[in-house]
């Protein structure tokens, strides 16, 4: 709404020159009162000087936006108390907008806009103001500044910068949950009169939502909005200018409003019972149904899980949750037979895992159904008595001996016949066979336990006339022993017989070994052959825990007059029947070390294990000993060359070189050429020193 200017000047007017004078009487400044001057002449007389008092002074001028008029808007005077009216004072004005929006009348001082004024852009002019005489161009008034405020008209509608909103609020809230606070700006001058003070209401959402008229804050208005009913909502509200009144400018804005879910929902299963058909053939683990309770509600607040709870279903069967598609898969947890259940019942319960303790009044948040599964008959293989068949028979037994027997039965309800086979993949069938009808297992060749102890076959069993449907069973046969391996002495070492050996004293203590098992080897006899005459040198004593002792009958035992004796001994088992064996032992007449314990010939046994002769050990030692003799030789004479042979006089050694010779007496001393020994830096001294028979060469070296 525009007012005209002429409507309002004139009381603006009145008002301001009230005001401008009464400033001016509060601050003393008289107005166009002239204040005398005297100045006392040289005559006595005195002078009186009239100066006007200025009264120059504006604090603001005020001008209306927007105007629209066909003249320019007036804005005020400038009026100085030096102007007499003549025309002798020139009015200037400087300053913002001075010349293109405010203009002067140079003459009466009048101030007007030539150009429509916008508040929002711009609020105030700042500009100055100066008075000059016309004719000399002297200024008759300071500069004066003053400002030119543009007054606000309400021309600006309320708007809402961010919109539009975007809100949510949980479902099932009460009355007053805060969803959302909008607000709006209005460009006027919030300090002059209503222009800016907002009011906001709401046009569209009603009855569901309300708004706060001086916040701008909307909230629910209806207590237990459904979102299962009804989820979006689209609100409009308006914030109007002018405190609401009539005639007031208007900006709206839409907030789209969403209700968010909470667990208010329990789950349904759309029915109570179902019905699925799972054949007796199915593998454990294998899926076999599966069920879904619907719920309302979204994410988390729809999740179930899903529990058998009858034992009768648990046992049988398991139950989990797909989490994409929220449905309870029922899976094999135990093999099923038709033949001994053909139906199983099972209670399914649904339940809520986020249950929303604000809404238990809604009731529980579970549902059961019952799901009822039926076997189906399938033709299955034949099925054997036992997992696994031990089977015995003894050794060397005839061929065609009964093993044992094995038995397979149809599980299906007419029974029918079953054909065995042994598998023909093994090594094993060659020593069995199996009757077709009956599934006797009989040997084909007698068996040896001492070669093969165990053997490990598979029988097949399938339906006559239907070979697709087989099932096979592991047989393992073990070979009982019998005594039909004579025993004989263990030589596990050599027998060695000291030189130093007395009557009486014990050789060596030998035992036996036997193929058979233990209970037929645990226990064995020895003894010399009867047949042979009285062995002159060892005797056997029977110790009667299955060892014997050799035992020496004489002394002096020489391994140069006889190196090796042979004992026969003869042994025999506790078995039945008790089997019988003779064994030769080579004993051997070593020099043994002190004392005779240790059974080990000194030269001849390190002789014996490296397989060489005493001459070819003599010849190997005197190569030895060549070859060190050359190597101290050799390091003697190196050593000597590094000596220096002239010395100090002062260090006077002797080097005696003495070895053990039989001598002649005096005579010896022309056997050797003492000349030889001498050298032009050493004096050879020869000393013969007469020890009985024998005689000391010392040869003493003087430096």
């Amino acid at each position: 709404m525009r007012i005209p200017m002429t409507c309002c000047l004139c009381p603006f007017l009145v008002c301001l020159c009230f005001i401008q004078r009464c400033y001016g009487a509060s601050h003393h400044v008289p107005t166009k009162v002239p204040s005398k001057n005297q100045t006392k002449l040289a005559n006595g007389e005195t002078e009186v000087h009239h100066r006007p008092k200025r009264g120059w002074i504006w604090n603001q001028f005020f001008v209306l936006e927007e105007h629209i008029g066909p003249d320019a808007q007036y804005v005020g005077k400038l009026h100085s108390n030096s102007d007499k009216g003549d025309g002798s004072v020139r009015y200037i004005l400087s300053g913002e907008g001075a010349g293109t929006i405010f203009i002067i009348d140079e003459v009466t001082g009048d101030i007007h806009a030539t150009k429509s004024l916008d508040r929002e852009r711009k609020a105030h002019y700042v500009l100055h103001a100066q008075a000059l005489d016309r004719n000399t161009e002297e200024a008759l008034e300071p500069k004066s500044e003053f400002i030119i405020k543009v007054q606000d008209i309400n021309d600006n509608a309320p708007k809402f910068p961010d919109g539009p909103f975007e809100a949510t609020v949980p479902e099932m809230s009460e009355v007053g949950t805060s969803v959302l606070q909008v607000t709006a700006t209005d460009s006027d001058d919030p300090t002059y009169g209503n222009s800016a003070k907002i009011v906001y209401s709401i046009l569209q959402g009603q009855p569901y939502f309300s708004v706060d008229p001086k916040t701008g804050i909307i909230r629910t208005a209806l207590p237990n909005m459904d979102r299962e009913a009804r989820e979006h909502y689209t609100v409009v509200i308006q914030a109007k200018d002018m405190a609401g009144q009539v005639g007031g400018l208007s900006g709206s804005t839409t907030i789209n409003i969403t209700l968010t879910d909470v667990n208010d929902n329990p789950p349904k299963f759309p029915q109570k019972n179902y019905q699925v058909l799972v054949l007796e053939s199915a593998e454990v683990g294998t899926p076999v149904g599966k069920l879904k309770a619907n719920d309302d509600d979204l994410g988390t607040n729809a999740d179930i899980k899903y529990t058998i709870i009858n034992s009768e279903g648990a046992n049988m069967f398991s139950i989990a949750t797909n989490r994409d598609t929220k449905e309870g898969i029922v899976s094999l947890k135990k093999p099923l037979n038709y033949e001994r259940k053909k139906t199983y019942t099972l209670h399914i319960e649904g339940l809520n895992t986020h249950a929303d303790p604000r809404f238990t009044y809604l009731g529980p948040f579970k549902d059961t159904a019952t799901l009822k599964i039926s076997v189906g008959d399938v033709d299955e293989a034949p099925v054997f008595s036992m997992d696994y068949y031990i089977l015995d028979v003894y050794e060397n037994s005839p061929s065609g001996t009964e093993v044992g027997t094995v038995t397979a039965r149809d599980p299906d309800g007419d029974n029918k016949p079953v054909r065995y086979e042994l598998d023909g993949k093994e090594e094993e069938e060659s020593y069995f066979r199996i009757d077709a009808k009956s599934g006797v297992i009989r040997t084909t060749q007698p068996l040896d336990r001492e070669d093969t102890p165990w053997h490990n076959i598979t029988v097949v069993a399938s339906e006559v006339g239907n070979p697709v449907l087989f099932s096979h069973v592991p047989v393992t046969v073990q070979v009982l022993d019998t005594n039909d391996n004579p025993p004989e002495v263990a030589a596990d070492e050599e027998v060695i017989v000291c030189e130093s050996s007395r009557p009486g004293q014990v050789i060596q203590t030998v035992r036996a070994v036997d193929k058979d098992d233990f209970a037929n080897g645990q226990r064995f006899s020895f003894a010399l052959p009867s047949q042979l005459p009285v062995n002159p040198n060892f005797t056997l004593k029977d110790n009667e825990d299955s060892t014997a002792s050799i035992i020496a009958r004489r002394r002096r035992f020489s391994h140069l007059t006889q190196e090796l004796y042979e004992l026969p001994i003869v042994v025999w088992d506790g078995g039945e029947p008790s089997l019988t064996g003779t064994s030769t032992l080579t004993l051997r007449v070593c020099p043994c070390q002190r004392h005779g314990r240790i059974r080990m010939c000194q030269g001849e046994a390190f002789l014996s294990s490296a397989g060489l002769s005493t001459g070819a050990l003599i010849a190997i030692l005197l190569c030895i000993i060549i070859l060190l003799a050359i190597v101290v030789l050799f390091i003697t004479l190196r050593r000597s060359k590094k000596e220096p042979l002239i010395i100090s006089e002062e260090d006077i050694r002797e080097n005696v070189v003495t070895y053990d010779d039989e001598g002649g007496g005096e005579e010896d001393t022309e056997a050797f050429d003492i000349v030889a020994l001498r050298n032009p830096a050493a004096i050879l001294r020869w000393e013969n020193i007469n020890l009985g028979q024998r005689k000391t060469l010392s040869l003493v070296y003087i430096f």
